[in-house]
């Protein structure tokens, strides 16, 4: 995905990484570009969260070195976008799930979430599972032209994919660009 990335950058600038918060992004590091924030050990990927030392990361050319997340990229638009889905969003038992307990400490969106559960667990996991699907609607809707997508959890890679061969079949069939949402799914936002 960064080769590909990488190289659809070369032509305009406008491609670029993107991630769900689930890397802590400690203040000692965030102007350090060598300092690798995002692991992804079995690929020897490593890449740093975005650096706090510019205000324009989307445009600054060296930025294709560092990952985005949806602070920095929400209502911007690109070519083409990575985007790594981390543990935060997996699938188990025929479900897309979300887990709040693996996004990073540092994350701001979910900030409050811990009083909420021990005061209103309900709300706060419907709250926390809305804020985790938005997440990664809005940062795999980044890219105008394509998306690529890693996923830590091998089992929600591969529902993507029947996911997508089930819209290429659509496609097919009706000769045209009818997509299928899934069955289940309530976006409020």
């Amino acid at each position: 995905m960064k080769r590909e990335i990488l190289e659809k950058n070369k032509i305009n600038n406008k491609s670029r990484i993107v991630s769900g918060y689930c890397w802590e992004w400690p203040k000692d590091n965030r102007s350090k570009s060598e300092y690798h924030d995002i692991r992804i050990e079995e690929y020897d990927f490593g890449m740093s969260w975005n650096l706090d030392n510019t205000s324009t990361w989307a445009i600054d050319e060296e930025s294709i070195h560092e990952a985005g997340c949806i602070h920095t990229c929400q209502g911007l638009e690109f070519d083409y976008v990575g985007v790594i889905i981390g543990d935060d969003l997996r699938f188990e038992n025929g479900e897309v799930i979300t887990d709040h307990t693996k996004r990073a400490k540092s994350d701001q969106s979910l900030r409050g979430i811990k009083k909420m559960l021990k005061e209103e667990p309900e709300k706060a996991e419907k709250v926390a599972d809305q804020i985790i699907r938005n997440t990664y609607r809005t940062l795999m809707t980044r890219g105008q032209k394509g998306c690529y997508v890693y996923c830590t959890d091998k089992l929600l890679e591969g529902y993507l994919k029947t996911r997508l061969n089930r819209v290429k079949y659509y496609k097919e069939v009706n000769h045209g660009d009818e997509l299928v949402a899934e069955e289940k799914g309530n976006y409020d936002s």
